[in-house]
């Protein structure tokens, strides 16, 4: 672990910085990753600025939290920005929130960066945050992502069926949960 509960020795968290826009820019609006983020409408930079500009408040008045992935790079001192991982819904009373990652070009997948800001991220929202439970809800055909949850101790707990409208169809949606195995117990 590095000096920070935001990383390890593969990957760094950080928050979004007003350099970063050009980049948020070019993610949020690749079509491939509306499919999985059911995005709808183009972001304006405009926007995007904006999301930044807000940013530094925290997850208890935002009710979501979006860091920065950035992947160390042992060779330089500079970390290379490879995508994102997000808490949404975030329910301050019954301490849980959804799950959400994403890694933006095909060349940095299946490098384990998901997995490893994933296990940075619940360790924060288990440890820091003291959240009880985590979810995520992925499409029933995205076997990558089902596998990334699962081998992180995710548990298959329904699925929604038809949810997902496609160019094909009508497709399932699997929803996972992620119970902390040392919850914070509510005084009674």
């Amino acid at each position: 672990m590095g000096d920070s509960i935001l990383e390890n020795s593969v990957v760094k968290l950080r928050a979004p910085e007003p350099e970063d826009v050009d980049l948020l820019y070019s993610w949020e609006n690749n079509l491939e990753i509306w499919k999985v983020s059911n995005t709808l409408t183009p972001f304006s930079k405009y926007l995007l600025k904006k999301y930044i500009e807000t940013s530094h408040h925290d997850i208890w008045e935002l009710k979501q939290l979006r860091l920065i992935i950035e992947a160390k790079d042992q060779n330089s001192l500079m970390n290379v920005p490879v995508g994102l991982v997000d808490l949404f819904d975030f329910d301050p009373y019954h301490l849980r929130a959804g799950v959400g990652v994403l890694i933006a070009r095909n060349e940095d997948r299946r490098k384990g960066y998901a997995t490893e800001a994933l296990k940075v991220l619940i360790s924060y929202a288990f440890e820091v945050l003291q959240l009880n439970q985590l979810y995520a809800n992925v499409s029933a055909s995205n076997t990558a992502s089902l596998r990334l949850f699962q081998n992180l101790g995710f548990t298959k707990v329904g699925v929604k069926k038809d949810w997902l409208k496609t160019l094909h169809g009508w497709e399932d949606e699997v929803l996972l949960q992620l119970l902390n195995p040392k919850p914070r117990l509510p005084k009674s």
